[in-house]
């Protein structure tokens, strides 16, 4: 115990949640000495870790809350085949999130926001590093160059003009050049003719999320940590000095009620009934993505984003994997198969030598969204109770960071990363 905080460093922490924010969270607080036991509903990487992109782009890591992003949704609610999908509902919960998110939708908001995502995009390469080098053999690979490409001249415009505006906000500057669409076929002939400029983007990283979190998984067994799949926590008991109780459902095989000195909550989407009671009052919404799988006749070597369709695409292996969409829904719902349609729709005439029929590994994910487009990271009402969630789309470029903040705090009898101010969960 610290005399001067009367806080005590725990010994054993359990976390809710094996994506990419819990498990990281796990192996840095290991490399501090920490015992750890993660629990997760279904299994390792079963939400919005394990089907995403993939990309580790600081370069394109904003605050979802912006101007345009509140354009395209207000036109979904006529436009089913939008980017952004808001679902007619009488969900009071969904509609209160929405109001607060279109409050954050302003340019100035933006530019403060972006001002601390500047930050978390200059420090969250290098854990990832950490990782890697601490034995987390799944590759991080390079994206040079990464592939932005476009049917319209105004779609480059606009990155570029994101660029600026990151960069007027305190950003690092972007290495860049732009160029024709033959000059991109050359480099992917998956593109097709369609695609009549782009831009080349120099400096960042790309994963396979199921390979990575996998790998990241067996690390923290290794170190002697416990993770326990399908164990659904329904909620938290604070013990006060003895710590904390988690509890299953009545209705769940688990063997009854688990003790730590601390839990980490990093259960996505499903935060925010187990965070509530510990204060914890901004709402964690939905954001759905889908994807599924291809194989092109020309394998992509390089990751191609499409900002004018607003699909991120990834060269997995032996796959290609397209995704996209931002559904506001809950995260409990069924996949809807017309949000495969819409990307197969947006996607097609922008490549070729592509079977589209021949899908695999359709997918839909529950990206943790807040209504300020940033994280929530440290403790709650109680310092046993700690969050990390929040992330939005950014869970797999941030995660790794989360990790390194969160378990610096809980081990470092109070002293809180200044960083860490801005994603207080009782904000």
């Amino acid at each position: 115990m610290c005399a001067e905080t009367g806080r005590t460093v725990p010994e054993h922490v359990a976390v809710v949640g094996a994506g990419m924010a819990g498990l990281s969270t796990a192996w840095f607080l290991q490399e501090r000495g920490v015992r750890v036991t993660v629990l997760d509903r279904k299994r390792v990487a079963a939400g919005s870790s394990w089907g995403n992109a993939g990309m580790l782009n600081p370069a394109f890591t904003v605050p979802l809350p912006e101007p345009s992003v509140l354009r395209y949704g207000l036109r979904s609610l006529l436009d089913r085949s939008s980017p952004v999908s808001i679902p007619p509902t009488m969900d009071r919960h969904l509609w209160s999130f929405l109001l607060a998110f279109a409050r954050n939708c302003t340019a100035s908001q933006w530019r403060r926001t972006m001002a601390v995502f500047n930050e978390l995009n200059r420090r969250c390469l290098a854990a990832y590093e950490q990782l890697t080098q601490g034995g987390v053999s799944a590759p991080v690979r390079s994206a040079d160059p990464f592939v932005i490409a476009c049917r319209e001249r105004h779609d480059s415009e606009h990155v570029l003009d994101e660029f600026a505006r990151v960069h007027a906000t305190g950003g690092d500057a972007v290495e860049y050049e732009t160029v024709t669409g033959s000059e991109l076929r050359e480099l992917e002939p998956v593109l097709s003719a369609e695609v009549r400029t782009g831009i080349l983007v120099y400096g960042q990283r790309f994963i396979n999320p199921p390979e990575f979190l996998d790998t990241l998984a067996d690390e923290v067994r290794k170190r002697g940590g416990a993770i326990i799949e399908d164990w659904p926590v329904s909620r938290v008991r604070d013990l006060g000095a003895a710590g904390v109780e988690l509890v299953p459902p009545l209705t769940a095989t688990a063997a009854g009620p688990l003790r730590a000195d601390a839990v980490v909550l990093a259960g996505g989407a499903w935060l925010n009934d187990l965070a509530r009671p510990f204060g914890v009052r901004m709402r964690v919404q939905a954001g759905r993505g889908y994807s599924f799988t291809v194989r092109p006749r020309a394998m992509p070597t390089h990751p191609i984003y499409l900002p004018g369709q607003r699909l991120a695409c990834n060269p997995l292996g032996d796959r290609f994997r397209i995704t996209g969409s931002m559904e506001f829904r809950s995260p409990d719902a069924p996949p809807d198969p017309r949000r495969i349609r819409t990307l197969i729709d947006s996607a097609q005439p922008m490549f070729s030598g592509i079977d589209w029929n021949d899908r695999r590994e359709e997918w839909v994910g529950s990206r943790p969204c807040t209504p300020d487009g940033l994280p929530l990271i440290g403790p709650t009402r109680s310092p046993r109770v700690q969050i990390a969630g929040g992330h939005g789309m950014w869970g797999m470029v941030l995660g790794p960071l989360t990790g390194t903040l969160l378990a610096d705090s809980m081990t470092s009898h109070g002293d809180v990363p200044p960083l860490m101010r801005h994603f207080n969960p009782l904000r």
